[in-house]
């Protein structure tokens, strides 16, 4: 080491300049953890993709067999609706399109023109607009999506066809003081970023925002959220003309509020979404419901199906809605609904290893599917449970090496009850011994200049993940000198004494340096001996 009475060596400068290297090169790179959550991310938009799209499908079904009862009164919303499937079709083409080129720019290629390929969830994939899968090269390529997206300009073309299509759909709703109108200006904004003073206040544009400097899977999975906001605003959309097909012919004498979460599941630092609407309601008739050829009780409007969940998977249920309309004639509403059925389980990660050790905080993570964390309760058999402000700590009272005696239990609490969800065993150990070292050395050959140039002997945890600092207390030091002559020096503490360092001036080449008697505290509270360590001096 350096000190201000010895400048740095040749060999400290080169590895000083090596670790700047080292963190350049870090910088440059995005981290496997950001890219895996972007792939995750992307795959779930894409799965809500095709449920909105059967979604459409059905409202555009709705359509048709409402101007089969009546051509005259629906045709106008029909030719309508049609229009917003041509203008949302067109939009979602050249979003596909986009995906695809950056894909095959960035080295990507068909799955079919890969002969024998098996699938790998490692991987990321993308469909195009006729539904083939692409494979991407690599995730986190930076130059092709700001070399496509800003320099070739698909980033204007793309923001100019959101604007278009935003213009067309909003002129569809002739309402001026509709809401409709308000939130689709909203689902498809695409303005500027607003200059960020602390940053030099340079202007940025939408495109520069969004898909310059990004990695090639964070585009990807930003294009599908656009893809997504279209979609939402088709069936928005979709219901607000169909809404009005018949706006002046039913009747209804109650309104009610009603709140549809986007997701009751919501990552930090992302944003909860629910739609707030008000539901008219006719109390002088009721409708009739049936569900699997059954009809439900019918309270105040509303049917309530219930089914008991007796095994894991997902199950898929559909009914009929018949309500008598004006004229007299019954109206008909098909709808089809999905659900999960999960296995109650927890989740338990040593956030540091497979192994618990003794007298330090070992913080541990613990997760159970859909139970927020304030209504899970942590124990173990073998110590305490701590929660502290920045997770949950795990206190082992005793070693086990062989993991017969620990084990963390997790109780949930769900609907006012408390449930066992599971509980896993884990080792106890002891920290282990520090090796004591001098000039990041624990024996062999020293160069005279490099003892010299240190203060004293320091302990080392070698390959120990936790942030565990050991301090030697105490040592001797024996030096060889002429005619096999022993001498001893002792300090205790971790600093070489002045009788030290004056003998080590007086070192010759190939003078033998011995360290014993070595102690170290460590924040474990425990008191070590370590092994003797010896240098011959160069």
């Amino acid at each position: 080491m350096g000190t201000k009475n010895c400048p740095e060596t040749a060999r400290q400068k080169m590895i000083n300049m090596m670790y700047l290297v080292l963190l350049a090169m870090m910088a440059m790179n995005v981290a496997a953890e950001v890219l895996d959550a972007f792939r995750v991310v992307d795959s779930s938009l894409v799965q809500t993709y095709g449920t909105l799209q059967k979604k459409s499908n059905q409202q555009y079904s709705a359509f048709e067999a409402a101007f089969q009862m009546n051509q005259d009164k629906v045709g106008p919303w029909l030719n309508l609706a049609n229009e917003v499937r041509s203008r949302v079709d067109t939009l979602q083409k050249l979003i596909f399109d986009i995906k695809e080129d950056l894909v095959i720019r960035g080295g990507g290629v068909k799955i079919a023109d890969i002969d024998g390929y098996e699938y790998d969830p490692e991987r990321s994939y993308v469909q195009n607009y006729q539904g083939d899968s692409l494979l991407i090269k690599k995730d986190d390529e930076l130059n092709v999506p700001s070399e496509l997206m800003i320099r070739l300009n698909r980033g204007v073309e793309l923001r100019s066809a959101i604007e278009k299509a935003k213009a067309e759909l909003v002129a569809m709703v002739k309402d001026t003081d509709a809401p409709i109108r308000e939130a689709i200006m909203q689902e498809l904004a695409t303005p500027n970023p607003k200059r960020n003073l602390k940053e030099g206040g340079e202007n940025q544009t939408w495109e520069e925002q969004n898909f310059e400097h990004k990695p090639m899977i964070a585009v990807i999975t930003l294009l599908s959220k656009m893809q997504i906001d279209v979609k939402n605003t088709e069936a928005n959309l979709l219901n607000y003309l169909y809404s009005q097909i018949d706006a002046s012919s039913f009747k209804f004498n109650k309104l009610s509020p009603v709140v549809i979460p986007k997701s009751s599941y919501v990552l930090e630092g992302d944003v909860y979404q629910a739609k707030v609407f008000l539901a008219a309601e006719d109390t002088t008739q009721q409708p009739e419901i049936i569900v699997n050829n059954n009809a439900l009780s019918i309270v105040d409007g509303k049917g309530v199906y219930e089914v008991p969940t007796t095994k894991a998977g997902t199950y898929t249920w559909k009914g009929v809605i018949n309500f008598k309309n004006p004229d007299g004639g019954i109206n008909t509403y098909n709808f089809e609904q999905e659900y999960q059925v999960g296995k109650p389980s927890v989740t338990i990660s040593p956030t540091k290893m497979n192994v618990f050790y003794l007298n330090i905080p070992n913080p541990i993570s613990v997760s159970v599917p859909g139970v927020p964390s304030a209504n899970l309760k942590v124990s173990m058999s073998n110590g305490t449970v701590e929660r502290r402000s920045d997770g949950l700590y795990v206190f082992p009272a005793k070693e086990d090496i062989n993991g017969k005696k620990t084990q963390v239990i997790v109780d949930a609490t769900i609907d006012g009850k408390t449930k066992r969800m599971g509980s896993m065993v884990f080792r106890v150990k002891r920290v282990p011994d520090p090796v004591a070292q001098i000039a990041e050395k624990n024996g062999g050959v020293l160069r005279k200049e490099d003892l010299m140039a240190e203060q004293g002997i320091f302990a080392a945890l070698i390959d120990f993940d936790f942030d565990l600092k050991f301090k030697v207390t105490q040592f001797d030091v024996t030096i060889t000198g002429a005619g096999g002559f022993n001498n001893t020096w002792s300090s205790k503490s971790n600093m070489f004494s002045a009788d030290m360092r004056k003998q080590f001036g007086n070192l010759q080449p190939g003078s033998i340096i011995y360290f014993d008697n070595i102690m170290a505290h460590g924040d474990d509270k425990t008191d070590r001996s370590l092994s003797p360590i010896s240098f011959k001096i160069r």
